[in-house]
């Protein structure tokens, strides 16, 4: 997950350099997802996930959204909209946005279409099902993935099952190294959920809350002394 990575605070806000492998190659072997992962969370038409995202405390850094269009077939798309900045007084230092849409069919992911801009650095990814594997053309990775990978958008709980998530930014193949933290009881808009905590770390190190239903309900990281959150605006 290499989301957020910017010039802000001393050339990278939250990140060290990735370094793709850009080459056409094959990836299309044994599942990422592991055989102990739950069912995910599936959407209903018109589902929304909206995060607020802050930095320090309560500074508000910007909005994190999810959308959901579920079509009668039960194929569905889902949109993320990320819109992260920060400044002094009414001068930006820092502007991160992500648009990506990610089609489903028959729980597998069929496309991606995805592009970054990271305060002037853009990337990009297109993905698309191909007998039976991905094949993904992007700015940090052109070649095939396995059809059953699941991308780093987060709201899908199989992203903690697995050992390689598909980068929404530029189609990197993150390898990932995740610990269960045990169970923990948030507050989603003055309302306590149960949720069980994950830490993922590939290229960013992040923690990741689901509730019992499997719905994706906060994440957090540090970066430079400053803690992210993520907080969700309510349960969808």
């Amino acid at each position: 997950m290499k989301h957020f990575v910017s010039a802000f605070l001393a050339t990278s806000l939250l990140a060290p350099p990735v370094f793709a492998d850009t080459e056409s190659t094959s990836r299309t072997g044994t599942s990422p997802v592991s055989q102990s992962a739950p069912e995910a969370w599936m959407p209903d038409d018109g589902d929304v996930i909206r995060f607020n995202v802050y930095r320090k405390g309560n500074k508000e850094f910007g909005t994190h959204i999810v959308r959901f269009d579920v079509a009668s077939d039960g194929s569905f798309k889902a949109t993320s909209d990320v819109d992260l900045k920060a400044g002094l007084g009414p001068i930006t230092l820092f502007r991160y946005s992500l648009d990506a849409t990610e089609t489903w069919e028959g729980g597998n992911l069929v496309a991606l279409e995805g592009s970054t801009n990271d305060d002037g650095d853009k990337e990009s990814v297109s993905a698309t099902a191909d007998t039976g594997s991905l094949k993904v053309d992007g700015t940090g990775y052109t070649g095939s993935a396995p059809i059953s990978i699941i991308p780093s958008s987060h709201w899908n709980i199989q992203q903690v099952f697995s050992s390689e998530i598909l980068s929404t930014e530029n189609g990197e193949l993150l390898e990932t190294d995740v610990t269960n933290l045990g169970h923990d009881t948030i507050e989603v808009n003055g309302e306590p959920v149960n949720t069980t905590h994950y830490r993922l770390k590939s290229d960013l190190t992040v923690d990741l809350w689901y509730d019992e239903q499997n719905r994706w309900v906060q994440l957090s990281f540090d970066a430079r002394g400053q803690r992210i959150e993520y907080r969700l605006a309510e349960l969808y």
